[in-house]
């Protein structure tokens, strides 16, 4: 089966509502950047540090989340997700998708696709073309989404879209 055969999936900055913008950087890894080794799942899955800032004065939490849109699947593949991190925060450190002991306040990662509540790091299919791993971050005008931590991040992302203030997303790619 010839994977690279398939159409390209749309970027999901695309496919959703537009939102005002804010800025999101990482020291590991710059945007459109290939994703360092230790992102990958052979290299230890450890999440890059991510920092943003100019979000709305107004945002109450953010929800972040790391998605492959390219995987071979109908929907996608969510690699990291995190609900109700507090407004203060606006830095995660590398290493940071380990688990929830590194993360402030009422912060929690929700199951990615890998069935782990942490970050999985960038694993296409050997052969497969690039893949984009899209890193993004919600502003939010509420402490909470009140969910918890069985909720799938499909579920946590469209429940953030009705209060998202503003995004900000970087793009990382990776080929095996």
């Amino acid at each position: 089966m010839d994977l690279n055969s398939r159409p390209l999936a749309p970027h999901p900055d695309e496919a959703l509502p537009k939102l005002p913008t804010f800025t999101l950087t990482s020291n590991t890894a710059q945007d459109l950047g290939e994703m360092p080794e230790p992102q990958t799942a052979n290299g230890g899955s450890v999440s890059p540090h991510l920092s943003w800032s100019g979000f709305p004065a107004e945002t109450q939490s953010f929800f972040l989340y790391c998605f492959d849109p390219d995987a071979p699947t109908p929907a996608g593949y969510w690699h990291w997700g995190i609900v109700d991190i507090p407004a203060n925060v606006t830095e995660l450190e590398e290493g940071a998708g380990e688990s929830d002991l590194h993360l402030d306040g009422a912060a929690f990662h929700l199951i990615n696709d890998a069935g782990e509540p942490s970050y999985y790091g960038a694993n296409p299919p050997a052969g497969d073309r690039e893949h984009r791993y899209v890193f993004t971050v919600y502003a939010l005008d509420v402490p909470t989404l009140e969910l918890d931590d069985e909720t799938t991040i499909t579920t946590a992302s469209f429940n953030a879209l009705f209060h998202a203030l503003a995004k900000a997303s970087i793009t990382l790619t990776f080929k095996q």
